[in-house]
This record gives structure tokens, sequence and C-alpha cells, in this order.
């Protein structure tokens, strides 16, 4: 089984790729990670990438598709993965069909993580991150066992800085408009599945296993 996940930033995608990856036996792949592994292990392409990432700029498309190309190449047939975070524009989601194609791989379904601005306003403010681990935290939903200090590594809670009202609404604004051609580009191929994102991730990953053993379901027929 092979998926792709997407939503607005604070929709849980990060969250609920891990719990699907865990349950399904997927390998994750988040371009995130992605470029921190390429270089760490001092690949040319993860140097590069590193480049454009050092200075705040985006990486350029023919970096980006290489590595998820080279990262395609190393997933187990048998085993499917999960794609977090990419594709990011139309183009991206063409040229991943031609990769794709090559490898004699498909996607089977696009998630498609739904929730209102209003709610995304609300989880996103009161998100609180580990200065260490990274490990995340909501004021009111997710609280630590001690106010302001990690559960895992005792570090630090902190709120990032792009976690403004701001900042989120821009970023809300962006991901509506880059992610309208890449769900219609999906859409037509009939992948896409809404996944109500708007409750805890408990609940909203049941809606995710009930939909994805559907389509189990549906392939074995």
């Amino acid at each position: 089984m092979n998926l792709l996940i997407m939503g607005p930033p604070g929709a849980g995608k990060g969250t609920q790729a891990i719990l699907i990856k865990n349950m399904y036996n997927l390998v994750h792949i988040s371009t995130g990670e992605m470029f921190r592994k390429a270089y760490m292990d001092k690949e040319p392409l993860g140097i590069l990438a590193h480049e454009y990432i050092k200075k705040g700029e985006l990486v350029p498309d023919d970096i980006t598709l290489s590595l998820v190309e080279e990262t395609l190449k190393k997933v187990p047939i048998k085993q499917g993965f999960i794609l977090d975070g990419f594709p990011r524009t139309l183009n991206q989601a063409v040229k991943l069909d031609e990769i794709l194609e090559r490898l004699s791989l498909k996607i089977d379904a696009v998630l498609n993580l739904v929730i209102s601005y209003e709610s995304l306003v609300e989880r996103i403010i009161g998100r609180r991150i580990c200065k260490n681990c990274q490990a995340v935290y909501h004021i009111t939903r997710m609280k630590p066992k001690v106010e302001g200090i990690c559960d895992l590594c005792g570090g630090e809670l902190i709120q990032r800085k792009d976690d403004t009202y701001e900042a989120i609404t821009r970023r809300y604004e962006i991901y509506n408009q880059t992610s309208k051609p890449i769900l219609d580009y999906y859409q037509k191929k009939n992948l896409v599945y809404n996944i109500n994102s708007e409750d805890n991730i408990e609940v909203s990953f049941i809606h995710v296993q009930k939909l994805l053993e559907g389509l189990n379901d549906n392939a074995k027929k």
C-alpha cells in the first residue's frame, strides 16, 4: 500500500503518518527528514539541499525529486510507503508520477486531512514543542505531566516563533493556494479521500483505519 498524506500546517499530517506507518508497517518518507538524513550521510544531493535550507530558500525541484526517487528505490516492494510533505506543487505531483512509473509503483490513495480554519488556529496557538527532542504537546489537548517540561526527556517546552496568528493565517492561505491544483490532479484519478481532522488524534486515526481497511478489502476482491 502506497499512500500520500496532505493537509494544512497543524492538521496532524506528521502524527497520522507515523501512526499509519506503525500500524501498517510502511516506510515513512518525510521530505524534511529525507533532507536531514541525506546531509548527515554526506550524500552530494543532501549537501546541496542543505545549502538552500541554510539560507532559508526552497530546495529546487530537481534536487528534491532526485532525492525522492533515490529514497523510493530503497523501499522494499512488499512494504509500501507513506509520503508526508510531498508533493508541494502540481509540477512535483506530475514528476512524482513519472518517477513512480519508472519504478513500476503507484499511489493507492491520497489522504486529505480536513480541518476548519478556527480549529487550526486553536490547535497551533496552543502547541508547545520540546526544545531538545521536538516532542509535541498542547496547553489544553495534550498537557505534559509537569507544566513546561517534556515527559520524555525533561527538556523545556517552547512555542515556535512561527506559531502566531499572523503566521498561521499566511501559511493557511499559501497552503490552500498550492494544494488545490494538487488535490484536483489526484481527484481526477479518483485517489483523494477526505479525513475529518477536527477531532483528537485517536478519533481521526480511527477514521483513517476504517478507510484503509476498506481499501485493503477492495484490493483483495
